[in-house]
């Protein structure tokens, strides 16, 4: 039986950017969406596979917004021989006085937790679930407000932290880990905060749009052009 088409297109990523070596203990930023939770998909199927000798455990933070991990999707991990470890962090607590609640200070705080769990627990690596929408929305957005070419790398290993971030979804746009998810029967049960006040991602996802028109194949070109830098022909 082949496998199936959004492990083929993490396969790549992981072999291009060398994203699980041998004896890597791997936490996974589990949110609760489709996308983390098709990343935990993959992680232990590489597992069944043996390619390599890593961990692999699932973490979610609890940050006060939205609903909590839906037990059906903690069943299907653990199912799939993936522990599944809660945490608590109280988002909006967190916030100072006179500043309102956005999706980037509910981020930092959820990845400062992960930083710290990791560190604590022996964990070299960090796996996120950010697909290659998120890459490519990130990039338009640090361009057009932040006026710099940046966007969030395969892997990025840390200066001040003994751990390093992968994104094995890098590669995959967000159409296929959809299909992927509504046909192994789990996109019912994934959960994403309800919060979603965004505005400038969802303009940057516009934006992506209409300039891909939605082809994963530009998106993929697009992603590409990023190790393709002809600087003698930039300013």
């Amino acid at each position: 039986m082949s496998r199936p088409k959004l492990f083929r297109i993490i396969d790549k990523a992981v072999f291009d950017y060398k994203l699980i070596e041998q004896d890597d203990r791997i936490l996974v930023g589990l949110s609760g969406g489709k996308d983390s939770t098709a990343l935990a998909e993959y992680l232990a199927d590489r597992l069944r596979q043996g390619r390599e000798r890593f961990e692999v455990c699932a973490l979610h933070v609890e940050s006060g917004i939205g609903s909590s991990l839906h037990a059906e999707l903690r069943e299907k991990l653990e199912g799939w021989g993936i522990p599944v470890k809660t945490i608590c962090a109280d988002v909006l607590a967190r916030l100072k006085p006179g500043k309102a609640m956005n999706c980037w200070w509910c981020s930092t705080q959820r990845r400062s937790e992960l930083n710290t769990y990791a560190i604590e627990n022996g964990f070299n690596k960090i796996a996120l679930g950010h697909h290659l929408d998120d890459v490519l929305e990130t990039l338009l957005m640090n361009a057009l407000q932040k006026g710099e070419l940046s966007t969030m790398p395969p892997r990025l290993t840390y200066d001040k932290y003994p751990v390093t971030i992968i994104r094995p979804l890098c590669l995959a746009d967000e159409r296929t880990i959809i299909d992927h998810a509504e046909k192994c029967g789990y996109k019912s049960i994934t959960c994403t905060c309800t919060y979603q006040d965004n505005s400038a991602r969802k303009k940057a996802r516009s934006k992506l749009e209409a300039l891909t028109g939605g082809s994963p194949a530009l998106k993929r070109r697009l992603f590409e052009a990023l190790k393709n830098i002809k600087r003698e022909y930039l300013p």
